[in-house]
Parts: structure tokens; C-alpha cells; sequence
């Protein structure tokens, strides 16, 4: 199956300055979806859609810092760069801080803009392999019998088998078992590769 190709959304209430925005990023050979509304916008945005948020800082219904807020609120984890004037700095660190990728002040040079763009696309496709990746180990641990899952926190311990057998009141010889199951079911190599995926999954070792 084909992956989705990037959209960068650029949201911004000035007529001129989004327009120069879009062109610029359709001539570099991005998909853009342009809005002048912020609400119209959040009512519009994908949150599936791979890409990023070139965003507008102040605007006089909702900020770029209430359009921040709004998408962390659904769970939209879209990467934005911020566009600010000189007197929005405060407030582009406030944004760094939770979560946008860059800040930009007007007028943008195009350069700079292009490279924050490609940055923060490059970061969701990170940030995605990396939740597709974790969501693809949480279901082979749902896959694992709760037994297989005890064995699993005792092994990650690094407990041998036998301590493992005395610590659940079982024979050494099904603890073998069960540990073979677990390392099958999680796709691990290893003890070493399957400390790694429990890590991933936010599994501790006791």
C-alpha cells in the first residue's frame, strides 16, 4: 500500500502573505492546503494526513497558540512552524515549548522557510514510524497469555530460568516453554532485542 503524501497547511489571515506562502511550497513540490480561517482550518484539518502546520502567530479570532492548543487537545500531533513577528518571540518560545518545530520571523526569508518545512515534515515521518512501531509491539504483547507475560517481566529482570521457575512455583522445564512462546510471539532475536521492544512498549523490568 502506498504511503500518503505530505500536506503542509498553511494558515494565516493576511490574503497576500498566505498566497506567497502556498505558491512558494507548491512550486518546491509540496501538496498544500491553504486556509485565512483558523476555525475553518480546525474544522478541516486531517489528523492522519502526514505533513506539518506553517502557522500564523497572531491573528485576531484564535492565536497560533489557541491553534496549538486545539490540535494537542484532539490528539493531533502535526508538527508546526511558526510564523511570528518580532513582538510574538515570548510567545514562539511558550510554542517551542510545547512542541512547534521552529519559529520564523516575518517577513519570511523563503530559504529559511522551505528548510523548516522539510524538518518538520521529516519529523512526522519519524514521529509516525516511531507510534507505528511501538503500536505493532503493544499488540504482540497483547498476543502474549498472562503467564507468558510474567515470564516476560522476570526475563527482562534478567532472571535465569530457574529463579524464574522458583519465583512463579513452576518447573524450569515450562518456563523454557514459556520463554520460547514469548520470544516467538514478540519477534525478539534475543534477550537483548526483547529488553529493547518491552522497553519501547513502556515495560520495566522489576
Amino acid at each position: 500500500m502506498n504511503e500518503r503524501a505530505p500536506t503542509v497547511y498553511a494558515v494565516d489571515d493576511e490574503p497576500a502573505t498566505l498566497k506567497a506562502i502556498a505558491r512558494l511550497l507548491r512550486a518546491a513540490g509540496w501538496n498544500v492546503a491553504a486556509f485565512s480561517s483558523p476555525g475553518e482550518f480546525l474544522e478541516r484539518v486531517d489528523p492522519a494526513a502526514p505533513g506539518c502546520l506553517v502557522l500564523d502567530m497572531s491573528m485576531p479570532k484564535l492565536t497560533g497558540l489557541e491553534v496549538q492548543q486545539a490540535l494537542g487537545a484532539r490528539g493531533c500531533a502535526l508538527p508546526i512552524v511558526f510564523l511570528t513577528g518580532r513582538a510574538d518571540v515570548p510567545m514562539s518560545v511558550q510554542a517551542m515549548k510545547r512542541g512547534a518545530t521552529d519559529f520564523l520571523t516575518k517577513p519570511v526569508d523563503e530559504e529559511d522557510l522551505l528548510a523548516a518545512v522539510r524538518r518538520a515534515v521529516e519529523s512526522d515521518a519519524a514521529a509516525r514510524k516511531d507510534r507505528a512501531e511501538i503500536a505493532a509491539i503493544e499488540e504482540r504483547l497483547l498476543a502474549l497469555t498472562p503467564r507468558e507475560r510474567e515470564v516476560l517481566e522476570h526475563v527482562i529482570s534478567g532472571k535465569l530460568n530457574k529463579q524464574i521457575a522458583a519465583g512463579l512455583g513452576t518447573g524450569e522445564k515450562t518456563i523454557k516453554v514459556h520463554r520460547g512462546r514469548v520470544m516467538a510471539k514478540m519477534k525478539a532475536a534475543s534477550v537483548a532485542d526483547l529488553v529493547r521492544l518491552a522497553e519501547r512498549a513502556g515495560v520495566r523490568p522489576f
